[in-house]
């Protein structure tokens, strides 16, 4: 089956535009770590982190905990073999202890990470660190990627391909540059906007639904940050309230970093992935309602994308304020274990941060199904 010319030129501009969107991430990443600071080592001094593999449990002085479920307690003494790094083939006998907070339990075979401490000329000390989990991450984001291409055929590839855009922008770009000093809520809101247009031109090409789905979530995040803001002003919450501002205060003395912006900044990342999820659902089913029926006008369009969303955005809302819930579940069963009275609680500084973070997105997830609709029922009834 041959390609007409519409097809053609449609690949070609596919293609320029994927070629494009891959030179200005590159040119980013390339700007955006220029003059970064590296850890390095010496023959005589470094830390460095390698795997190693178990070779033999030569003495073990154990025992089980019943009082903490279970958990291991004592010391075990491990020949291990270091597998990567400059001492590749070093044999080493470390001693492995257990408690529980520290439980790596290990047997003759398995890999695990260890610290390794120079302190001389091929003088160092060798510690087991964790288990070697980079296997495990391999095959998960592996499954992740073969559910995504099965189940969602070359749209699921596309959607992969835009997360991992996604990921490469947070990492190579927002956390580079916020630590030589640029104002983390401005520039979080530029890779938003970017990242959220490859992701939607990635799924849906250039169209007038994909133009109305990225329009909607970047305006749906934003009322998501300036309620974040305006909470936290009122409320004194800040970076300086969290629990890595011990940590950061020590970053800020060697690094520019300005960390008052971070804590909405958070908000805004953690909520793009749930309003891009809900603007494109509304996009997508404004599109068919207006292709069944393109005499609608613009106001029934907009009503039609506020029922449909009606539906859409509950669900969301939960899915968003129980992902708050669920990651500081250790949290909340040790305040409730502690008797702490309503008010006390509403006005701890963990408590506070959390239903700010919950609240901000969820209103910017229900904010995003007007914005959507409006600017899709406008797109779609345009004259040309």
């Amino acid at each position: 089956m041959s390609l007409n010319n519409f097809d053609k030129k449609r690949i070609v501009k596919n293609i320029f535009v994927i070629i494009a969107f891959s030179l200005v991430l590159i040119l980013a990443l390339v700007l955006a770590n220029k003059d970064r600071p590296e850890y390095t080592t010496t023959r005589e001094t470094g830390v460095e982190y390698e795997t190693a593999k178990v070779l033999a449990i030569t003495e073990n002085n154990s025992e089980i905990d019943r009082d903490t479920e279970g958990v291991l307690r004592g010391s075990a003494e491990l020949k291990v073999e270091i597998l990567t790094g400059r001492y590749k083939g070093d044999i080493c006998f470390v001693t492995n202890y257990f408690s529980a907070l520290y439980n790596v339990d290990v047997k003759p075979g398995d890999t695990v990470c260890v610290r390794i401490d120079t302190t001389g000329d091929r003088v160092y000390n060798c510690n087991i660190y964790n288990y070697n989990r980079v296997p495990l991450i391999i095959c998960l984001l592996v499954l992740f990627f073969l559910s995504l291409a099965i189940i969602g055929g070359f749209q699921g590839i596309k959607a992969f391909a835009g997360l991992a855009y996604t990921v490469l922008c947070i990492f190579g770009i927002l956390l580079p540059l916020t630590l030589k000093g640029v104002q983390p809520i401005p520039l979080t809101c530029g890779i938003i906007f970017f990242t959220s247009a490859v992701c939607f031109y990635l799924i849906g090409g250039f169209s007038k639904k994909t133009v109305a789905a990225a329009l909607g979530c970047f305006g749906g995040v934003m009322i998501a940050a300036l309620l974040a803001q305006v909470s936290a002003n009122i409320g004194g919450i800040s970076t300086f309230q969290m629990d890595e501002a011990e940590a950061l205060l020590l970053l800020k003395s060697t690094t520019a970093i300005k960390l008052r912006g971070l804590f909405t900044s958070g908000i805004l990342i953690a909520a793009m992935g749930a309003v891009m999820d809900i603007a494109m659902s509304i996009a997508s089913a404004l599109e068919e309602v207006h292709n069944i029926n393109p005499e609608r006008d613009a106001r029934q369009l907009f009503t039609s994308g506020l029922n449909i969303g009606r539906d859409a955005m509950g669900t969301m809302a939960n899915t968003l304020v129980l992902a708050y819930v669920g990651s500081a579940l250790n949290m909340c069963v040790l305040i409730y274990s502690y008797g702490v009275g309503l008010r006390q609680l509403l006005c701890t500084d963990f408590v506070a941060i959390e239903i700010i973070r919950a609240i901000a997105g969820s209103v910017g997830i229900i904010c995003a199904v007007p914005c959507v609709s409006i600017i899709a029922a406008l797109l779609y009834t345009r004259k040309k």
